[in-house]
């Protein structure tokens, strides 16, 4: 029995200490700059309705959220929980005043394209409040929870502003 506690808790600050893939504390890193890819000129318009209709229902439909997107991404932290992660991101907005903030997924399956999943962070703001401020009374967070069905085929995960990106790999 002893031998056995003792391979177990040998075998257990090894891993912790090496930097393999096995390690739980290694899965995801931290997070890293990266530069904004432009959105291309072929995505869909938001504002022109995919169905028309006689019988299409009114009102029944999902809320078009109109979020701008947030001027510089600080930080992104990806943490393991049971049965996911929670992909945390702040960021300074341009002004004060950005209210419902959320990490906004850049395609509407949420998957992963080519390995990496894309969020943006977005927030809105009243169209009459135009205070800039100091950085620390502009600065926002948001959180996104995501299941390891989401997260089979992503090897970063990457959230967007205006000025930058920030990305985090496993």
């Amino acid at each position: 029995m002893r031998k056995t506690v003792s391979a177990l808790l040998v075998s257990t600050l090894v891993l912790a200490g090496c930097g393999t893939r096995l390690n739980p504390f290694n899965w995801f890193g931290g997070s890293e700059s990266a530069p904004v890819v432009p959105a291309s000129a072929q995505e869909k318009n938001p504002l022109i309705p995919e169905r028309t209709g006689l019988f299409q229902s009114r009102g029944r439909g999902e809320e078009v959220y109109l979020g701008s997107p947030i001027q510089i991404i600080d930080e992104l932290v990806v943490e393991r929980v049971p049965g996911g992660a929670i992909i945390r991101a702040t960021g300074t907005a341009a002004v004060q005043g950005i209210y419902d903030v959320q990490l906004t997924p850049a395609n509407e399956d949420e998957e992963a394209v080519d390995g990496v999943l894309t969020y943006r962070l977005e927030g809105l703001q009243r169209a009459d409040l135009r205070v800039q401020g100091a950085p620390a009374t502009r600065q926002v967070t948001a959180a996104r929870r995501v299941t390891d069905r989401m997260l089979e085929g992503t090897r970063t995960i990457r959230v967007e502003g205006v000025q930058n990106a920030r990305q985090s790999r496993r």
